[in-house]
């Protein structure tokens, strides 16, 4: 019986390698398939990029503010106040939730 299945066992073998190759090539994880989903998250990442730059920026212009040459005393006052929970005993403290 094995005799009559041995011309056949490379033919079989082939299409199996070439089935299995085939198959994540469009199913796999970066598969043909998969296409949509990659540029959804793509689309994600990118939005998420431009917040965090656009908050770095707004840090940067902060600290740029706190340097010794061009130290702003109001903004300094209010990150202290805000910081350490204290107000002026003239000020009107409005609280917000975040």
């Amino acid at each position: 019986m094995f005799a009559r299945l041995q011309p056949i066992l490379p033919t079989a073998a082939i299409l199996f390698l070439i089935f299995y190759f085939v198959f994540h090539a469009l199913t796999g994880e970066r598969g043909l398939l998969s296409t949509s989903q990659r540029t959804a998250d793509l689309a994600a990442k990118t939005k998420e990029l431009k917040k965090i730059r656009a908050e770095r920026m707004d840090l940067e212009a902060r600290a740029r503010l706190l340097r010794s040459g061009s130290l702003s005393a109001d903004l300094l006052e209010e990150r202290a106040r805000s910081l350490l929970g204290y107000a002026d005993p003239k000020d009107y403290v409005i609280r917000t939730k975040r």
